[in-house]
């Protein structure tokens, strides 16, 4: 894993951690229809490092996708809170951020595509033997 796909790995994980801390502590049962009241203040923090984190994912495309429904779900929760969804919609909205963010996770820990070599390093390749002659 390169450096920054480790990074980026970690980085996710963190806020798939941080969502689920969450999704926890809203408690209620899933036929809940009270309101729900997040912390709108952790939730723009975690907001605003969803989408550095996005950004700097541009040269990875197998997770420019999951992280665009994350982003898209976290800024649904944001325009609805507080206490302008019940607990149940609020719940589904973390579990599709964090559905997201386990899809970028394991697209982050499996192998990188092995790039075809170019012509010119099977040719060094080829020619390296022959060189220590």
């Amino acid at each position: 894993m390169k450096a920054e796909r480790s990074q980026l790995f970690y980085q996710c994980t963190f806020l798939y951690v941080s969502f689920q801390a969450i999704h926890q502590s809203i408690g209620g049962a899933d036929d809940d229809t009270q309101p729900c009241w997040l912390d709108t203040s952790l939730l723009s923090m975690l907001n605003a490092e969803l989408q550095r984190i996005r950004r700097h994912a541009a040269h990875v495309p197998t997770i420019i996708e999951p992280l665009d429904i994350a982003v898209y779900h976290c800024n649904m929760l944001l325009a609805n809170c507080p206490g302008a969804m019940n607990s149940q919609f609020c719940r589904d909205h973390l579990d599709a951020i964090m559905q997201a963010l386990k899809a970028t996770t394991e697209a982050l820990s499996a192998p990188a595509a092995m790039a075809a070599p170019s012509g010119w390093s099977s040719i060094a390749r080829w020619l390296t033997p022959w060189r220590q002659r």
